[in-house]
C-alpha cells in the first residue's frame, strides 16, 4: 500500500503533517513501518498516546500535542492526566506516570538513562523489553515532532480545540 493511502486508512483522512511528510518519499516511507510497529507492540493505545504526547510536549511540537491530546482522550486517558502532560508534569496514574517520565527523560538526557530512571520504570510494573519498546515510540515521535516543527502544518479544524502553545 502506498504510504499516504496507508495513513488515510488509519486516520480516515490524510493529516496535514502526513501531507508535509510526503514531500520526502524517504521520510514518509520510513515513518509508516515504524508507526505500524509502535501500534502493534506491547503497550495499550492509551500508554502509547501517553508517550507520544509527552514527547510532543518535550519537543515543543504544537501540531503533535493537539493530535495526541485528541487521540489520548479517545484512547481513554483521563483528562487530568492529559492536562498534566500538557503542562510538563507526569500523570497521576502510576503506569502512565512512569511511561511519561521515562519518555521525557530519554529525550532530555538523550537516552543516557541513570540506573534509578530504569528502576523507577521497572518498579511501575513494566519489563525491560517494554523499556526498549519505548525507544521505538520515541523514534516515531521524533520523526513527527521534527517534521511538524520544520514544516509548521496548519492544525486541522477538528484538532483546534486541543491547540497548544509551547
Amino acid at each position: 500500500m502506498l504510504p499516504n493511502l496507508h495513513v488515510q486508512a488509519r486516520f480516515g483522512m490524510i493529516p496535514n503533517l502526513a501531507g508535509a511528510m510526503a514531500l520526502s518519499p524517504v521520510l514518509i516511507k520510513s515513518f509508516v513501518p515504524i508507526f505500524d510497529q509502535v501500534h502493534g507492540g506491547g503497550f495499550t493505545e492509551g500508554q502509547i498516546q501517553t508517550v507520544l504526547l509527552t514527547d510532543a510536549v518535550t519537543n515543543g511540537s504544537t501540531w503533535a500535542v493537539a493530535l495526541h491530546t485528541a487521540l489520548g482522550l479517545k484512547a481513554g486517558v483521563a483528562q487530568d492526566d492529559i492536562e498534566a502532560i500538557r503542562a510538563g508534569r507526569s500523570p497521576s496514574e502510576r503506569k502512565l506516570g512512569a511511561l511519561s517520565q521515562i519518555a521525557r527523560t530519554m529525550i532530555e538526557k538523550r537516552d543516557r538513562l541513570a540506573d534509578q530512571d530504569i528502576e523507577r520504570f521497572l518498579a511501575a510494573g513494566f519489563t525491560r523489553d517494554l523499556l526498549l519498546e519505548v525507544i521505538a515510540i520515541v523514534a516515531a515521535s521524533t520523526i513527527t515532532n521534527y517534521t511538524g516543527s520544520i514544516t509548521n502544518p496548519p492544525l486541522e479544524q477538528s484538532l483546534r480545540v486541543h491547540a497548544w502553545n509551547a
